[in-house]
C-alpha cells in the first residue's frame, strides 16, 4: 500500500466519521482536500512503517482532543485491507505497520509500470513555455548559461512527467549594442588590432574573425577591404547607424550565424534539445515591438512624458515606471520584453498557458517589472508568469576557483566543463542543487570513481542491479509467479517504502519547480539499495580470487545462500530499484549504465 493509498483512506474515514456523527463539530466541508493529507515516513521505525497528524488536523475543528480523535481514525484503519497494525502514539500521530504483502505490492506496481512509475497527468491541459536559456550569440555558453541548460531541462522533464505540454525556448538577445560590440571585436581581430575597451576577449573572436574572412573569400567577398568609416549601408540598402561600417555590418551578417550555429551544437551535445529559438530581432523587424506598445496603449497604460513613452507600471504594482521608447527615438531593452512575452502568450502554435523565465541573479530587479507587464496585459501574475532566479557557479580544481578558459578567455564555458568531466557528471552536478542557491562544482570530486562522488553513487547502484540480473540469469533464478510477501526482513522494508515514495516525489518535484529534489531522491534510494545489497543476497557467491576486482569485487563476500522463493523476490525488488533509478537519471538527463 502506497502513501498516497494511505492519504485517501485517510480522508475517506475522514468523511465517514462525519457521516456518521462521530467526528463531533467536524463537517464535510471542513475537511482539506485528501493531497493535504501528509503520510510520512517515521524516523524510528519502531513508530511503524508510515505515520499520518490527519487527527491533529482536524481535532480543532472537530472540538475533540487530537489524541481521541486519532483513536476513532485508528479503530477504522485497523480494519482496511493491508494494514497489520496500528497505534496512537504522542499528542495524536497515527502509526501504521503494513503486512508484508502490502508493503511489498509497491514492487508489482513498479515492473508493471516501467519507466512509466509514478508519473501522473495533474499538469495535463497546459501548455508551459519554459525559457531557460536567454544569450547573447556573441560567445559561448558560460558557467551560469550552462546551470540553465542542465536544470531547465531536468525541469521540463520533470513538468513533462507530471502530464504538462512543454515547450522548451532558447531567446538569443541578438539585437542592439551587444551585437555592435561583437562586430566591433571582430573587425579589431582581424586587423590584428587591440580589442575595444567595451569588446569582447578570447581566442574564440580571433576564430570567427577567420572563418568570417574565409567564408566571405568564398563568395567572393573580400571584407578587409570593406569601408570602415562610419556609416555606409548593409545589404539591403538602409543606412547603417552611427558608429557603424560597412564592414563591420559584414562581420556582424556573417558572424551571428557562426555563433547560434555553435551554441545550438554545444546545447545538442550537452543532451538540451530546444523547440523554438527565438530571435529578439525578429520582435523588431515583425512589428510585434510595436504591437505591444499598441496594445498597452490601447489599455491605458502608456504615456508621454519629456518626450519619451513610458509604461505606467506603478499602476500594476513596480515601484516606478518604465521608459520603453526613449527620447531619442531608441527603444529601451523592456520594449522586447513587453513584445516578447505579448508573442509567448497569443502564438499561433502552442501559446503559453503559463510563461516560466529562468532569469541570472543579476535580473532579480526585472521582477516587479515584469510582473506589472503581466498584470497590465490583463494575466495573473504567478500563475500565466513565473519568474525563477538563479545564482551562481563556481568552478574548483584543487581547492581553487578555475576562471580561465583556453578559448573564452575570463570564463568557463559548457564545453570546457564537459570536455573537463563528461555530461552526465555536468549535468547531475548542476541540476542536484537548487537553482536559488550558489553551487561548487569540484573537478576533481566530479571526474572521481568515488562514493564521495554524488553522480558515480547513483549510477553505480544502477550497474550494481545489472549486475545482479546477470548473476541471477547464470544461476537460472527468475520471478515468475514470485510470492513478494517474503520481502520481510528490515532491509527489505526500507527499500519497499524508498521505492513508493516516488509518485509523491515526483509531482512534489514538479509543483515546485524543483528538480533538485529528483537527484536528492535518487542519492537515498541508491543509499538504501546499497546497504540492502550489503546484507541480503540474491545470488550466493562464493571466495574466488581475492585479487579480483570490478564486478568480481563482489565475489569476494561470502553469504548465506537464500531459499529459492526468497531469492526470487529479493530479484524482483532488485529490478524494480533498477527501474526507478533509471527513470530519475533520465529525468535528469543522464545516463544508467549496465556496468561501470
Amino acid at each position: 500500500m502506497s502513501p498516497e493509498a494511505l492519504s485517501e483512506l485517510i480522508f475517506n474515514i475522514a468523511n465517514t466519521l462525519v457521516s456518521e456523527g462521530k467526528a463531533g463539530t467536524l463537517t464535510a466541508d471542513l475537511i482539506p482536500p485528501q493531497a493535504k493529507f501528509a503520510v510520512m515516513r517515521p524516523k524510528d521505525r519502531a513508530h511503524g512503517d508510515w505515520a499520518s497528524n490527519a487527527a491533529m488536523q482536524l481535532a480543532k475543528k472537530a472540538g475533540m482532543k487530537p489524541r481521541d480523535f486519532a483513536e476513532l481514525f485508528a479503530a477504522e484503519l485497523t480494519n482496511a485491507d493491508g494494514i497489520k497494525s496500528v497505534e496512537v502514539a504522542g499528542p495524536g500521530f497515527i502509526n501504521i505497520t503494513l503486512d508484508s504483502a502490502s508493503a511489498a505490492a509497491v514492487v508489482d506496481t513498479v515492473l508493471e509500470a516501467g519507466s512509466d512509475y509514478g508519473k501522473n497527468d495533474h499538469l495535463s491541459g497546459k501548455t508551459l513555455n519554459l525559457e531557460f536559456v536567454s544569450a547573447n550569440p556573441t560567445g559561448p555558453i558560460h558557467i551560469g548559461g550552462t546551470r540553465w541548460a542542465a536544470v531547465g531541462d531536468s525541469m521540463a522533464r520533470v513538468l513533462e512527467a507530471n502530464g504538462a505540454k512543454v515547450v522548451r525556448e532558447y531567446y538569443f538577445n541578438d539585437h542592439g549594442e551587444q551585437i555592435n560590440r561583437f562586430a566591433k571585436s571582430l573587425v579589431a581581430a582581424a586587423h590584428g588590432e587591440e580589442t575595444p575597451i567595451d569588446g569582447y576577449k578570447g581566442a574564440y573572436i580571433d576564430e570567427i574573425a577567420k572563418r568570417v574572412i574565409d567564408e566571405a573569400n568564398a563568395d567572393g567577398v573580400d571584407v578587409l577591404s570593406l569601408p570602415r568609416v562610419d556609416g555606409g549601408a548593409d545589404q539591403d540598402g538602409n543606412p547603417l547607424g552611427e558608429g557603424d561600417s560597412e564592414q563591420r555590418e559584414e562581420f556582424r551578417k556573417r558572424a551571428v550565424p557562426m555563433m547560434f550555429d555553435e551554441i545550438q551544437r554545444s546545447m545538442k551535445n550537452f543532451r538540451v534539445n530546444f523547440d523554438v529559438w527565438f530571435h529578439e530581432n525578429s520582435l523588431y523587424s515583425d512589428g510585434e515591438v510595436d504591437q505591444a506598445i499598441a496594445d498597452l496603449r490601447a489599455r491605458g497604460d502608456i504615456y508621454e512624458k519629456d518626450g519619451a513613452t513610458w509604461f505606467e507600471s506603478t499602476k500594476h504594482g513596480d515601484d516606478k515606471d518604465r521608459v520603453i521608447i526613449k527620447s531619442d527615438g531608441n527603444y529601451a531593452y523592456f520594449a522586447a520584453d513587453i513584445a516578447y512575452y505579448r508573442n509567448k502568450r497569443h502564438r499561433e502554435t502552442n501559446p503559453a498557458d503559463v510563461a516560466i523565465y529562468m532569469l541570472g541573479a543579476d535580473h532579480h530587479g526585472y521582477i516587479g517589472r515584469m510582473m506589472a507587464m503581466c498584470e497590465a496585459f490583463g494575466d495573473k501574475p504567478g500563475e500565466n508568469m513565473q519568474i525563477l532566479i538563479g545564482q551562481l557557479v563556481n568552478v574548483m580544481k584543487d581547492g581553487k576557483a578555475v576562471r580561465m578558459s583556453k578559448r573564452a578567455g575570463n570564463v568557463v564555458t559548457i564545453d570546457d566543463l564537459t570536455d573537463a568531466i563528461g555530461v552526465d557528471a555536468s549535468r547531475y552536478s548542476l541540476a542536484r542543487t537548487d537553482y536559488n542557491s550558489p553551487v561548487d562544482i569540484d573537478l576533481n570530486l566530479l571526474s572521481s570513481h568515488s562514493n564521495e562522488n554524488p553522480v558515480y553513487y547513483v549510477q553505480y547502484a544502477h550497474a550494481r542491479s545489472c549486475n545482479v540480473d546477470r548473476n541471477a540469469a547464470a544461476a537460472g533464478i527468475t520471478y515468475e509467479g514470485v510470492d513478494v510477501s517474503l520481502l520481510d526482513t528490515t532491509a527489505d522494508g526500507e527499500v519497499l517504502a524508498a521505492l513508493a515514495q516516488w509518485p509523491a516525489l515526483l509531482r512534489e518535484a514538479g509543483d515546485l519547480r524543483a528538480p533538485h529534489r529528483v537527484a536528492h531522491y535518487l542519492e537515498d534510494l541508491a543509499a538504501t539499495y546499497h546497504k540492502w545489497y550489503n546484507v541480503e543476497r540474491v545470488v550466493p557467491m562464493e571466495l574466488t580470487d581475492p585479487e579480483a576486482r570490478g564486478e568480481q569485487a563482489d565475489a569476494i563476500r561470502i553469504a548465506k545462500a537464500p531459499e529459492p522463493a526468497r531469492a526470487a523476490a529479493r530479484l524482483k525488488l532488485n529490478d524494480a530499484v533498477k527501474t526507478v533509478i533509471a527513470e530519475g537519471l533520465d529525468l535528469l538527463g543522464v545516463t544508467a549504465p549496465d556496468k561501470m
